[in-house]
């Protein structure tokens, strides 16, 4: 007989619980009051940024798996508003607004943010990375003074020192943004270069009314600076041939460097402080216009040359009076007053020859008379 088989035993579904499903559910605690500051400097994100095709996958706090977006730094930097010097209003309507009274306000803002470690700058690049807004805009608050410093030495060269603050800190934004401490080097040497050009660039479409090419307006600095130092050195200003040895480069070039430094002046401009003293159209001497003498001169000239036409005959008269426009008319062609007067073009010639030459006569006559 064959043995009975007993029936498999059907198979249960076992259920695990995740350690998340274990955990008590959070209670939230009150928010502690936050102070109020005053909005001097805004770094805040426009709109929201898309995430980047690309994504890494990261536990959070509980455990578990979730996509962090990872985004392009020129989309992290178009998600950024730009840092503008914004004194507090207090502060202006306490005291008369001007550009230096603005520098000390907004040094004065930046310096209540701490700088930040090395260490600190790796940990908040890598938070930039995964797109924190927050993380940014410490970054770039904590290097706002950098910026100063940079656009200090650009002063004077066209540009206000708060537009060149500003274009600086436009050119921080972009390197906070690109900014990589795996390549090695500080945010401070990379952000330099952004900055610098940046600054290079505004000077170069904004400062003047010829606009000058980047690199050039980068040589005029450096000439300038060559030129400052050499001052110091020997009392007085340096020579084209002293800056051309100093700079590493010819003379001519230097004079050509000089002469693209030189900045376009007004005509409409005042001369002096008062608002209805004369502009400096008023004092530039106008090589085309006539001085009284000249006029009165080409006046009587105009006037005996009349005298002398109307002593021709009356059909000469009419015919140099037609063909030169005597009377304030055009010039007229040969053959044009031929038809005027019904005559041919060869008669017209000599009738206006034989009238010259009369008139010829008279001038030399009256010469005569004069001497």
């Amino acid at each position: 007989m064959a043995k009975k088989t007993k029936p498999a035993a059907r198979a249960v579904p076992i259920t695990r619980t995740s350690k998340a499903a274990k955990t008590k559910p959070a209670v939230a605690k009150p928010a502690k009051p936050v102070a109020r500051a005053k909005p001097v400097i805004i770094v805040q994100p426009s709109k929201r940024v898309k995430a980047a095709p690309s994504a890494k996958s990261a536990k959070n706090s509980n455990g578990a798996v979730g996509v962090v977006p990872q985004i392009t730094p020129r989309e992290f930097e178009t998600s950024l508003k730009p840092v503008v010097v914004r004194p507090h209003p207090e502060d202006h309507a306490r005291q008369p607004y001007d550009g230096d009274t603005a520098i000390k306000l907004y040094l004065r803002e930046i310096a209540q943010t701490p700088l930040i470690t090395v260490q600190e700058e790796i940990t908040l690049a890598a938070r930039i990375k995964r797109g924190d807004k927050a993380a940014a805009e410490h970054m770039i608050k904590a290097n706002l003074r950098f910026v100063v410093k940079i656009s200090r030495d650009y002063d004077g060269l066209g540009l206000p020192l708060l537009d060149l603050i500003n274009e600086g800190n436009m050119g921080l934004m972009k390197a906070v943004a690109r900014f990589d401490p795996a390549k090695g080097g500080k945010l401070s040497t990379y952000a330099a270069w952004w900055i610098k050009q940046s600054i290079k660039r505004a000077l170069a479409n904004q400062s003047k009314t010829i606009r000058l090419p980047v690199h050039l307006v980068d040589k005029i600095s450096k000439m300038r600076y060559a030129a400052m130092k050499l001052q110091e050195m020997f009392g007085r200003e340096p020579t084209d041939d002293e800056l051309a040895h100093e700079l590493g480069m010819t003379s001519a070039r230097v004079t050509q460097l000089r002469t693209a430094a030189i900045r376009p002046a007004s005509l409409d401009a005042p001369v002096g402080d008062d608002e209805n003293s004369d502009t400096l159209g008023d004092l530039v001497e106008d090589e085309h216009a006539h001085t009284p003498y000249q006029d009165l001169e080409e006046k009587t000239v105009t006037a005996m040359l009349r005298e002398m036409v109307a002593m021709l005959s009356p059909r000469e008269e009419d015919i140099l009076r037609f063909r030169f426009g005597l009377d304030g008319g055009t010039e007229k062609t040969l053959e044009d007053v031929g038809a005027r007067f019904g005559v041919t073009r060869e008669r017209v010639r000599q009738i206006q020859n034989i009238a010259l030459l009369r008139l010829r006569k008279m001038i030399s006559l009256l010469e005569r008379v004069r001497e």
